[in-house]
């Protein structure tokens, strides 16, 4: 198939805007790395990024004359409240207010909430609109999430994080490729629909899943007070770590969507064994059966 490329600032009108016209789908997964230390100006590129791009693409779309039957907006599952009880799903997941968070927890959820907004506040009829509430994406690339675990498990780190018993939504890289391409296929799926694997873990049994595909049989664990030293010095926050993200995608359940690793262990052996063979994500290996 021909493609080709144009580029843009992520926050302007540009001749890109002509690329939507008469498109299958329009796809959005601009946003700064949450990856830092929530500083001031951290926090002003974190939210104008995801808020400036949406409204870029809102506008776009509806100046088009034949605007794209879909838009896909990427979120975030930090939408959800901080709970170890019942899973979140796009029903009835309960939205996290903010209001007994942490300072940088609130930040996070802020966000989320803003980005959804700049999306909805476009009234665009005959575009069907999506907010992919994503988890974090488990795949093979170097220097991605799971690279970062699975090195921490090498060098005897790789024990619980905090109490263990926060939850961990994640999904596999091909699943994620895969319910994108479902969601383009299937047009009765719209709002908010949660990108993740159907069995979120509680961190305790994640991070044994890290170990087990990584053949490291002890890590050690970390307090709050730890993860707290340590993110201060590698310039990043625990929000990212402690925060319990218990969350399960109903829509994609609903509509017959399959996943191909909805099983920690088993995603987590199949990432590392790309890794370590240096097999990253390309259309080749995800068109596998």
């Amino acid at each position: 198939m021909p493609w080709r490329t144009t580029g843009w600032d992520g926050k302007s009108p540009g001749a890109w805007c002509g690329e939507l016209e008469n498109a299958d789908a329009v796809i959005n997964l601009a946003g700064r790395s949450v990856n830092c230390r929530y500083g001031m100006s951290n926090r002003r590129a974190i939210l104008d990024s995801r808020i400036l791009s949406t409204r870029a693409i809102g506008h776009a779309v509806k100046a088009c004359s034949k605007p794209p039957q879909l838009w896909i907006n990427s979120s975030t599952a930090t939408i959800y409240s901080h709970r170890y009880d019942g899973a979140n799903d796009e029903e009835d997941g309960i939205l996290d207010t903010g209001e007994k968070c942490p300072g940088t927890w609130k930040f996070s959820v802020d966000v989320a909430k803003a980005w959804e907004s700049a999306m909805n506040e476009v009234h665009l009829p005959e575009t069907r609109k999506v907010q992919s509430r994503m988890a974090m994406v488990m795949g093979a690339g170097r220097g991605g999430v799971f690279d970062v675990f699975s090195g921490l498990a090498r060098k005897g780190l790789g024990g619980t994080l905090g109490n263990g018993r926060q939850y961990v939504s994640w999904i596999h890289e091909l699943d994620f490729y895969r319910s994108v391409d479902w969601i383009i296929r299937h047009p009765t799926i719209e709002g908010p629909v949660n990108i993740c694997s159907p069995e979120p873990v509680p961190n305790r049994d994640f991070m044994a899943g890290v170990r087990d595909a990584v053949g490291v049989g002890f890590g050690m664990p970390a307090r709050e007070w730890m993860l707290e030293i340590g993110a201060f010095f590698l310039r990043t926050e625990t929000e990212l770590l402690l925060k319990s993200r218990r969350v399960v995608p109903s829509k994609l359940l609903q509509s017959g969507f399959e996943f191909r690793y909805p099983k920690w262990d088993v995603a987590a052996k199949e990432i590392h064994a790309r890794l370590r063979a240096g097999v990253g994500f390309d259309g080749k290996w995800a068109e596998q059966p």
